[in-house]
């Protein structure tokens, strides 16, 4: 696999409160592991979030008594879970903090992946495609009819997320699993990027630099950036 990964502050925001991590390396059971988190909370707070989760996500995967991909990306973030809430609940300065997550594994060809929140996950081959559901008001305007799927990157609302890490206990992550097939290209966002750009300005990047991911993912950073940054950017780009 080709793997490329960055993340950027934006030009709105002093902190940058995402986290990526990526490794083509065996963790755990899994053979690689890639993950996005967007952390949210006071100063501090939400950076602590996103990369605390991701830190024990890849603690629990290197002791998981589990063999089954989707069964073992759920139990880690349920962990992963309340081991926030635990964090927050003993640290004043990180009370009401919390965070996205999309994490994923490539075991042969086959792609498993959690998401919760609005960090995203998109397939690209044929056509973009976005594989992970959006836990968020307007997400659930478009699913209820009331509003278009082409609305939601702009709409006033689009930062209002129904489901996060660390707000509550009965948190759960959606897990999936799809075929990929050689060539094809995943990607892992925080919204700071799918907010600026749409799917159609994704796709074309991505295309034209096929042949060199690090490229690509420069090139949505900075289209992201020009387009507003209005926030933390991160972008993680897996060619099968």
């Amino acid at each position: 696999m080709k793997i490329y990964a960055m993340t950027d502050v934006g030009r709105k925001r002093e902190v940058n409160q995402d986290y990526v991590y990526v490794t083509d390396k065996p963790i755990g059971p899994f053979p690689n592991l890639l993950a996005v988190a967007d952390g949210m909370g006071g100063h501090k707070a939400g950076d602590f979030a996103s990369k605390y989760t991701v830190g024990v996500l890849k603690e629990e995967l290197e002791r998981t008594p589990l063999n089954k991909p989707e069964e073992i990306l759920r139990n880690v973030v349920s962990i992963a879970n309340d081991k926030l809430i635990e964090a927050a609940s003993a640290d004043i300065k990180l009370e009401g903090m919390g965070t996205t997550l999309v994490a994923a594994t490539v075991v042969g060809n086959t792609l498993y992946f959690a998401n919760v929140g609005d960090s995203r996950l998109y397939l690209i081959n044929e056509k973009i495609r976005q594989i992970s559901k959006d836990h968020s008001l307007v997400e659930e305007m478009v699913q209820s009819g009331k509003l278009h799927k082409e609305d939601m990157r702009t709409h006033p609302n689009k930062n209002i997320i129904t489901r996060a890490l660390g707000t509550n206990s009965d948190v759960k992550a959606d897990c999936f699993e799809i075929e990929v097939d050689e060539g094809d290209v995943l990607l892992l966002c925080s919204d700071g990027l799918s907010n600026m750009l749409e799917d159609e300005k994704i796709e074309r990047i991505i295309r034209s630099n096929r042949e060199d991911m690090s490229e690509a993912g420069r090139q949505l950073v900075q289209e992201a950036n020009e387009a507003g940054g209005k926030d933390n950017i991160s972008v993680v780009l897996i060619q099968v």
